[in-house]
Order: structure tokens, then C-alpha cells, then sequence
């Protein structure tokens, strides 16, 4: 890591750098040393919220009752004790759901790779209760998605995604949503990794290195470890890192053993370097995790730039789908587009003319006339923002 670099972190509350100080893997001595400075003259309120924002609840509350300092107010140990049990209990809803799901897929002949949820926390944690998941993430074969999509539907699952339509499969989208009302269990159906036109393996590929959890009793196959890390590095980089979890399950990874040239060469092949510089940068300078020096940084000055770009949605809580500052839209799409490869920004700005389901909902077209969705696309824009513009 080059020593003249420094992330400007002027603006990081003292509340977020508590949480920063507390998720890491710091001794006990170190702690106690440090408890009085954390604790005195700290917003609890906004603490509680950082803590529920960036999902590392779980981590904190174990960490704070092990400080027990007379500064940290009883109701903060409280409420956080509330959310790690609900968590826990979340975790084995979903992790018996997970076993479920690889079983009935397996006997139906859908290959499907899991890519989140309880195994991925078993598998950097060693232990689900440390780590949060609101749903199941599940990559198929593309060919797959109508037969998956059924033998969800016989299971009371509902698809709740808005609209997809053909344009969204063949275009920007890349996963369908399904929720199971009785079950309270969303499921996410991917067909790729990442959205057009981020490049990635295919499922071949995928699959051939895949691993098979020890975690549960059936058969639960999830992502390589070389797969995972990018997968999650490239994951974060794209919502900007706004929830600190995604940099602590990389900190967690970084600790595992790893075939070192096959990264390179795989970040290198799907022209990752300056997300994954990004990712190293970023655990390295919150987290105090340093990647082993055989982890090659390819792209230097781009991925520090990335890094200071995404604390603005780490210290603000925020991320594209809410708009909690003026032009943040604006932001993440010059964001998006700086994440973008030289090769693949062409194809990046013709995914913004791409029909979308918006189109849709705004102007319902028959399937047969799908393809005016292409030319109508500017007007159907310029019309939703007239619309809102009008309401406001």
C-alpha cells in the first residue's frame, strides 16, 4: 500500500469511527486502554442508528458487552441485545429454508449457487448469529428461470418484483424478487452475478469452482473462495460500501487462505483491479486490515479515487435508492460510470437508453409492441420527471 496515500476521513463522525474501532479485531488490552476516550461525549441515538444502518449490530453488541464500561447507557446494551437475538433467529429461519431450497432445486435438476444468506456467514464467521441477511440470494442458469420460478410458485413463494419483462431479463436486470407471505422469506433468483455490463464468469465457470458447505445436512453449494472475494468486492463497490458489513465480511475473507495468483488473474481477466484496489484501500485505512502482499493492486490511482468517493455513502447512510442529499442520483451515476473499465463505459451509457420496467408501468404496451419501448424510452423519461416534478 503506497504510505503517501491517505483516505480523508475529516468528516467521519466519532460515532462512526467507534463502530469502525469496535468491529475490528483488536485485543482486550487495547480496548480498555481506549474505552473512556470512545464513550464520553457520544450521540447513543445516532450511534444505535449507524449500528442498525450498516448491519453490524450483532458484532457490536458482543463486543460492548464484553467492555462493560459504566459509560455506555443500559438501554443501548438493551437494544441492541433485542436485534442480535431477532437476528438469530432469522439466520436459522433462513438457513433452514436455505437447505430446503438447494434440496428441492437439486431433485428438480436446477443447478443454483448461493450467494449470500447463513452460508457465507458460516463460512467467514464460523458462526451465523454474527452476520445479518434479510433474504436469499440464489444464482441459476439463465435457462433455468422459468422452472425455478415454478417450483418456487408451488411453494406459495409470489414474485414481487414490479414488472419484468422480457427487455429487463435480456437488459439491465439480472435477479427476480419472490417473497413467501407465511414464511416472511424473500428469495432472490439471479441470473447474473451483476448487472449489465459489468463483466463476470458464467455459471460454468462458477460452478466448476464451487465449494459445498459443511454448514447444514443436505448439500448447500455456494461460490469459491477466489469467486466470493470479487463477488463481494465487486458487489460492495458498485452501492458505494454503504453498509460497513460488506467491508467486514472482507475483512473477514482476507484472513482465509487463498490461491493468490488465481485472484490476480481473475481480477485482472473480468477487469476488477481498480474495485478490488478500491476494496484493499478501503479495509486497509477503516478496518486496519492489510491483504496479503502477494494480492497484486493493479490500479493504483483509480481505485484510491473510488475509495474517497464511496465515504460519502458510508458517513452519510446513504446509497442511490434514497435520496437523503440533493443530485445523489447524479453522484452515483458518475460513480457508477468511474467503476466502469474503459472497454465496458460504452456499453455502460447504452444501458440508460435500455426499456426498463418503468417504461412499462408508465406507458403499457402489448408484448408484440415491446420493441417501441426503444425509441419511446426518451420521451417516457422526460415525461416521469415532468410527472413528479408536477407533484412536488
Amino acid at each position: 500500500m503506497n504510505t503517501k496515500f491517505e483516505l480523508d476521513l475529516t468528516f467521519i463522525p466519532k460515532e462512526l469511527k467507534v463502530l469502525l474501532e469496535l468491529i475490528q479485531d483488536k485485543n482486550d488490552e487495547y480496548i480498555q486502554e481506549n474505552k473512556d476516550e470512545w464513550f464520553t461525549d457520544i450521540d447513543w441515538d445516532y450511534f444505535l442508528k449507524l449500528a442498525m444502518h450498516h448491519r453490524i449490530y450483532p458484532l457490536v453488541y458482543l463486543k460492548l458487552k464484553e467492555v462493560g464500561s459504566d459509560l455506555i447507557p443500559s438501554q443501548v446494551l438493551q437494544t441492541l441485545q433485542a436485534h442480535y437475538q431477532k437476528n438469530t433467529f432469522q439466520m436459522l429461519h433462513l438457513s433452514g429454508e436455505m437447505e430446503r431450497i438447494s434440496e428441492l432445486f437439486t431433485k428438480n435438476k436446477v443447478c443454483s449457487l448461493f450467494l449470500k444468506g447463513p452460508v457465507v456467514a458460516y463460512d467467514l464467521y464460523g458462526d451465523i448469529s454474527l452476520r445479518t441477511s434479510k433474504d436469499l440470494d440464489i444464482l441459476i442458469q439463465k435457462s433455468d428461470i422459468e422452472k425455478a420460478e415454478e417450483l418456487l410458485l408451488k411453494q406459495g413463494y409470489t414474485n414481487i418484483q414490479e414488472t419484468t419483462t422480457q427487455n429487463d431479463k435480456k437488459g439491465r436486470n439480472y435477479h427476480i424478487a419472490y417473497f413467501h407471505p407465511y414464511k416472511k422469506i424473500e428469495i432472490e433468483l439471479h441470473w447474473r452475478l451483476h448487472p449489465y455490463p459489468i463483466n463476470q464468469p458464467t455459471f460454468k465457470e462458477l460452478w466448476e469452482r464451487k465449494r459445498n458447505s459443511n454448514f447444514t445436512s443436505y448439500p448447500v453449494l455456494f461460490l469459491g473462495r477466489e469467486d466470493l472475494l470479487l463477488y463481494l468486492s465487486v458487489h460492495g463497490a458498485r452501492h458505494g460500501w454503504f453498509r460497513l458489513r460488506w467491508l467486514k465480511d472482507i475483512d473477514q475473507m482476507l484472513k482465509q487462505q487463498f490461491n493468490y495468483q488465481k485472484v490476480n488473474s481473475l481480477q485482472k481477466k473480468y477487469q476488477y483491479s481498480h474495485m478490488i484496489g478500491q476494496t484493499l484501500i478501503l479495509v486497509n485505512y477503516l478496518l486496519n486490515t492489510k491483504a496479503h502482499k502477494e494480492i497484486k493492486l493493479l490500479s493504483r490511482r483509480r481505485s484510491k479515487k473510488l475509495a474517497q468517493l464511496a465515504l460519502l455513502y458510508i458517513r452519510k447512510r446513504t446509497h442511490s435508492h434514497i435520496n437523503e442529499f440533493k443530485n445523489l442520483n447524479n453522484y452515483h451515476t458518475r460513480y457508477l460510470f468511474l467503476l466502469m473499465p474503459t472497454s465496458r463505459k460504452i456499453l455502460f451509457i447504452l444501458t440508460l437508453f435500455y426499456p426498463s420496467s418503468k417504461d412499462e408501468q408508465t406507458l403499457p404496451l402489448p408484448s408484440y409492441l415491446h420493441f417501441l419501448y426503444f425509441p419511446l424510452r426518451p420521451f417516457l423519461w422526460i415525461w416521469r420527471k415532468t410527472v413528479k416534478l408536477i407533484q412536488l
